[in-house]
């Protein structure tokens, strides 16, 4: 009983650290404690045509980042590290021993990266494990790393049991993480999700019925192609996956003897588009229930790879933008967040922030979301 109720809490955090991942610390804590752990630490990797680029590596110690083994490890171990290569090799899922599994008899005396670094990190007697990512939204690789036994015992079956089952959900919190990440979503509450032009948004009570819709979610929803409404209740427009999809919803909802537990699913569509990723987490009901119409569960539509046709040059003759502000413009219709831009343009952020601004101060719009409606309408009327 002990076991459930530990596990139950470390998934509501999970869920509310989906939001916001400033959350992540604590959950990791709680973690570090129902798993006798002292320490873990979380990756998340892309696959590139010139290797794999590490989108984030946060180590945490009882709920404490460890910023400085971040470092050390990443500028001075991480590219000989002899594990790393034989850690993408691996299944899915597998559970890893450091010692028996991720280094030969000979490393374990002989390597830099194990020796001066997992050792003295309380890493030398560790788990490890690569969960199966979304290439379609940036995530190839996720990597959970746990460190040391607390205590002199070594592992024990109840504590590798309690970890397996917390995989699933450490891989929905960064596939979740991602997609709000990349819409510039995180930290946002659920009414503010709502205003969010990059991402379908759709509340969900305890039925699964529709509660609200944010723009996107409702041109997805009126266009059938993958995905509909039908009395109030999403429906995929395929068997299989509307099999799959009520089984989700089904999953995510609260039940008196169930805990509701956070998926995904790519949804096929029936035109020649990729397919939608599907994002379904639940959302804790405050108490008591009174039978309001509170939101049970959270649901995120996202177009991986979505396009929208429009000129910078056409936005810039139409809007009366420099070149730089209708390049912004065109870019935040296309989903890109301000880091991305950043990324592309080689400059800082509070470059992009500072052409929006100048576009908002052109423009009778105060809100993104205002202005990617303006963009799209431009691209619409050609």
């Amino acid at each position: 009983m002990a076991d459930q109720d530990a596990y139950q809490r470390i998934l509501a955090s999970v869920y509310d650290a989906m939001l916001d991942d400033a959350r992540w610390p604590a959950t990791s804590a709680l973690i570090d404690e129902a798993c006798g752990l002292t320490g873990n630490a979380l990756a998340v990797a892309e696959d590139q045509t010139n290797g794999i680029r590490v989108r984030f590596f946060g180590l945490y110690q009882r709920g404490r980042r460890r910023e400085d083994l971040e470092r050390w490890y990443l500028e001075d171990y991480h590219s000989t590290d002899e594990r790393i290569p034989r850690m993408r090799q691996r299944p899915y899922g597998r559970v890893l021993y450091v010692k028996r599994d991720q280094y030969t008899v000979d490393e374990l005396k002989h390597s830099r990266a194990y020796n001066e670094c997992l050792v003295p990190a309380l890493y030398g007697d560790s788990l490890a494990v690569t969960l199966e990512g979304l290439p379609c939204d940036g995530v190839s690789h996720i990597g959970f790393s746990m460190g040391d036994p607390a205590t002199s015992n070594g592992w024990g079956s109840s504590q590798i049991k309690m970890l397996t089952r917390l995989f699933p959900h450490i891989r929905q919190f960064v596939l979740v993480r991602r997609a709000l990440e990349r819409t510039e979503a995180l930290g946002s509450t659920l009414t503010g999700l709502l205003d969010n032009p990059r991402v379908g948004v759709l509340h969900l009570d305890r039925r699964g019925r529709i509660l609200a819709a944010n723009d996107p979610a409702r041109r997805i929803l009126q266009d059938h192609d993958g995905l509909s409404d039908r009395n109030g209740v999403l429906r995929a427009e395929g068997p299989d996956d509307e099999r799959r999809l009520q089984h989700l919803m089904a999953a995510a909802l609260p039940t008196s003897s169930i805990v509701p537990v956070s998926g995904s699913m790519l949804l096929r569509r029936c035109s020649v588009a990729l397919p939608f990723v599907l994002h379904v987490k639940p959302v804790s009901v405050p108490q008591p229930d009174l039978g309001a119409r509170h939101v049970a569960a959270l649901a995120l539509v996202v177009e991986p790879g979505r396009q929208h046709p429009v000129e910078p040059a056409l936005v810039a003759k139409t809007l009366g933008l420099t070149p730089a502000e209708s390049r912004v413009a065109v870019w935040l219709a296309e989903g890109k967040s301000v880091r991305e831009m950043a990324e592309a343009t080689g400059h800082k952020r509070g470059t992009i922030s500072w052409h929006l601004k100048q576009i908002y101060q052109k423009l009778p719009v105060r809100r993104q979301a205002d202005l990617v409606r303006v963009v799209l309408s431009i691209a619409e009327l050609g």
